[in-house]
């Protein structure tokens, strides 16, 4: 629900674009498509740097306070948010560029809540066994959101772009109030529920650890590498997730409705990648390598797709692959990896991390976003689209390079592992044949004596 309320503004950009520059109700809101294209940029890029600055403040917070409260506050603020940038301002014809920033401003903070919040919960709940395919099932969420927001907003756009607001705002508004009252965010927490309050809060506080810190958990090993890594694929990724649509409408000149209903094939992808990928780590000796496959098997796709024909079989064939090889390493980082560095053997259980590592993770990755959502929109108007995709497919290399050291560092612990299990074989072995030829002399002396003669020792 949080995605697909976040997807809404994506989906209508023609047609707020269209309204902007020819508003009958008096002057324009803005001169030309050009600088309705550039505002909905800086809408862009505003609000993944408050996302990022929201995520690393929702994590920290996220392993001190109730996760539950905090998530439901966090949907039923962006819908409201949403609800007054979509619906409201076009109802009543208020066209306002501060208002919209400022309410975008509100959507980005509210909705750093969510992610590392939900990767907490789940994390309490699922063990590191099953953690890949558990967690790689559920990270195709953003993805089937995605889906969600852009299916609503295709088959309601002929309304007026303001209704796909109205409707998804409703449904997020409505399940926030579902999630306060019956998402349990712990096992403790429905053991705390047939105490009383006092002893519930005291209950509470035996079972869960006490938080790591921000700055003592930027310390455990991967947070740095994979948080630069992120940084990089979420500038592709959400290149995609705030510009496709807009780019089969303007780039392909496919009509809007029907570039709206294309462009979810590259969340399925990414759906797809999630579960087949998740599945596929819990099998595997690491993660990291997985991920290092499908981001070299990334270049091919993008620049594939940057060549695709005009057609819509193809279009939705190569978007499917795309959102493979980008969607699934993005969400395989941003769920299943954070889990493991969060749970991480070094802390014993000591310490809570969980949110904390989420929110570093996912705000350094927005604000690589961030960046791209400024970028984009210019690198396009000077140069085009084919050097849009070019710079996508450079990110992705940023992105192997980020996470090369932390496999070169689990290929080298598997070594060192491998090498001492080999001597520990070969000194077993040893022990074992010294101990064979111990017995083997006791029963030459043992007959020698029963024969009244003397043992002799080699």
């Amino acid at each position: 629900m949080i995605h697909a309320t976040r997807k809404t503004l994506a989906t209508v950009k023609p047609s707020i674009i269209h309204t902007w520059t020819s508003n009958s109700t008096g002057p324009p809101f803005m001169k030309s498509e050009e600088h309705a294209t550039r505002f909905l940029g800086i809408l862009d890029t505003s609000f993944m740097i408050t996302y990022a600055m929201g995520l690393f403040i929702s994590g920290t917070l996220g392993d001190h306070y109730n996760p539950r409260k905090m998530l439901s506050f966090g949907m039923a603020m962006s819908a409201l948010s949403v609800f007054c940038f979509g619906f409201l301002t076009e109802t009543y014809h208020v066209y306002s560029a501060p208002l919209y920033i400022f309410l975008w401003i509100v959507n980005g903070f509210s909705q750093s809540v969510g992610w590392p919040i939900e990767v907490a919960i789940m994390g309490n709940w699922f063990g590191k066994d099953a953690r890949g395919t558990v967690m790689g099932v559920w990270s195709a969420c953003g993805s089937v959101g995605n889906i969600i927001g852009t299916l609503i907003a295709s088959h309601i756009l002929p309304f007026g772009y303001q209704y796909p607001f109205l409707i998804i705002c409703s449904l997020l508004f409505g399940y926030s109030i579902l999630v306060y009252f019956q998402l349990p965010s712990a096992p403790w927490d429905i053991d705390s529920n047939s105490h009383h309050e006092s002893d519930s809060k005291e209950k509470i506080e035996l079972n869960r650890p006490p938080p790591l810190g921000f700055f003592r958990t930027w310390l455990i090993p991967g947070v740095i590498s994979f948080s630069l890594a992120f940084a990089c694929l979420k500038f592709v990724n959400d290149g995609f997730f705030f510009w496709l649509p807009y780019y089969l409408h303007d780039g392909l000149n496919w009509p809007e409705t029907l570039a709206d209903a294309l462009s979810t094939w590259y969340d399925v992808g990414g759906i797809i990648a999630s579960i087949v990928a998740g599945a596929a780590s819990d099998r595997m000796k690491s993660r990291t390598s997985l991920i290092f496959y499908m981001l070299l098997a990334s270049f091919v796709s993008l620049y594939v797709y940057s060549h695709s024909p005009s057609s819509y079989a193809w279009n939705a064939v190569l978007l499917l692959v795309a959102g493979f090889f980008v969607g699934g390493p993005l969400n395989m980082i941003s769920s299943s990896i954070v889990a493991d560095l969060g749970k991480s053997d070094k802390l014993k259980g000591n310490a809570e991390a969980l949110a904390t590592v989420t929110g570093i993770i996912d705000g350094t990755g927005s604000c690589g976003s961030a960046i791209g959502q400024f970028m984009i929109p210019n690198i396009q108007h000077w140069y085009g689209w084919n050097a849009v995709f070019y710079g996508f497919m450079a990110m992705m290399a940023c992105t192997t390079v980020c996470i090369s050291p932390v496999l070169i560092k689990e290929r080298k612990k598997r070594n060192r592992l491998k090498a001492r299990e080999d001597k520990a074989l070969l000194d077993s072995d040893s022990a074992s044949s010294d101990s064979e030829d111990d017995v083997f002399l006791s029963e030459q002396t043992t007959r020698r004596k029963a024969h009244g003669a003397q043992p002799s020792f080699i």
